[in-house]
């Protein structure tokens, strides 16, 4: 029997998706090897409309609500994590531009200004297939107060933005970089659509990391950068009503990692069938036991996410917010250790390139780090609530 989050609509694009499969998963140990973008994949997900996976129908998208997305992108990660953390950023503008906001339900100037700004984000995502990033992480500078201090000066027909963006996934393959700013004497934060290639944009460093070595993750500098005032997607405040009313929003990139997971089960059972060129190994009572771990744990992960995902709405209660930050914790900590047990079981092939699970096993390594939720944050959080 379904989950009741797995409703038809939903489960038919999860479906579509898993039909990318195959050429997803062919291609993922290239882009690990070479620290390369998926640029191939994301023509893929271009072809089959899911650039508008959240965009509404009357413009050519699937109009996906927040389940919907977290489910495509959990089928998504079973074929290549690197895609799936990468759509993730793509598809937050999506959503808080879309769903979030109506389900925010927005005063009657915040409505008029989506109404003005939603028409091109639909068009560029739907016919153009512009694909959209959204850095936020900036790093705290010596002396810092604030989490933001990428600056936006209003001018003449938009702003000037100038700032650093660190960890800025697709700084090389975005069209639309859509960075979290503030103006000097407004505590509201904005997000602003900076086009690539605008005069004063750059992107800096090398990207040579331990794992989701695909998504391009490099420094956005910008400086002095002209912003078109139509490129300001969501009002102004929008992004801190969504933080306040919302927060589950800041849950998306784990649901890349809930897929990761369910790929790591895959490959351990096809190894322990003996469906990878060596012998059986499911009559080993040892293996069996690890393999029942490693189950257990999967299963555990996504019955809480799910749990999660099947409450989540606008102004959570205290109890759901702490199952939204376990649901975090949960995930990012047991990919890394079910990939693990995932090395142990299957011996030391599977430490070799192009093992599935040496690459699995690093990528997961990976999500315990990534802001603003990360597993630090999320204990934390969780180790205070009901305390105080």
């Amino acid at each position: 029997m379904p989950h009741p989050i797995q409703t038809k609509e939903r489960m038919t694009l999860v479906e579509q998706v898993a039909q990318l499969a195959p050429s997803f998963s062919s291609r993922s140990a290239q882009y690990d090897r070479d620290a390369s973008f998926p640029y191939e994949n994301w023509t893929e997900l271009a072809a089959e409309g899911f650039l508008g996976l959240c965009a509404p129908k009357e413009y050519g998208g699937y109009e996906a609500d927040f389940v919907g997305y977290a489910l495509v992108s959990e089928e998504l990660a079973r074929a290549c994590p690197t895609t799936a953390l990468t759509f993730n950023m793509h598809t937050a503008t999506a959503l808080l531009a879309g769903w979030i906001s109506e389900e925010l339900d927005f005063d009657n100037e915040m409505k008029q200004h989506l109404k003005r700004t939603r028409p091109a984000l639909w068009e560029g995502m739907c016919s153009q297939h512009l694909i959209h990033s959204q850095p936020f992480s900036e790093g705290r500078s010596l002396g810092s107060t604030s989490p933001v201090n990428t600056i936006a000066v209003p001018v003449a027909g938009g702003y000037r933005v100038t700032g650093r963006k660190i960890f800025a996934s697709l700084s090389g393959a975005a069209d639309i970089h859509n960075v979290v700013a503030i103006v000097e004497g407004d505590r509201r934060l904005r997000l602003l659509g900076v086009p690539a290639g605008s005069e004063g944009l750059s992107v800096e460093g090398v990207w040579d990391p331990l794992g989701m070595r695909g998504t391009d993750s490099r420094n956005l500098i910008m400086n002095n950068v002209f912003v078109p005032g139509d490129n300001e997607v969501v009002p102004p405040g929008a992004f801190d009503a969504m933080s306040r009313r919302f927060p589950y929003f800041y849950m998306t990139l784990s649901f890349s990692y809930l897929g990761l997971m369910k790929a790591v089960i895959d490959t351990t059972e096809e190894y322990l069938r003996g469906e990878h060129g060596v012998e059986s190994r499911k009559d080993n009572h040892i293996k069996q036991a690890g393999w029942a771990g490693m189950q257990l744990k999967y299963d555990q992960t996504q019955a809480l996410m799910y749990r999660v995902l099947e409450e989540s709405s606008v102004d959570p209660s205290p109890a759901a917010l702490r199952r939204a930050w376990s649901a975090m914790i949960t995930t990012m900590e047991g990919a890394p250790a079910i990939a693990s047990e995932a090395i142990r079981i299957c011996g030391g092939r599977s430490m070799l390139r192009p093992s599935k699970l040496e690459q699995h096993y690093r990528d997961a390594r990976c999500g315990a780090t990534m802001l603003p939720w990360s597993v630090e944050v999320c204990l934390d959080r969780l180790g205070r609530a009901g305390l105080y």
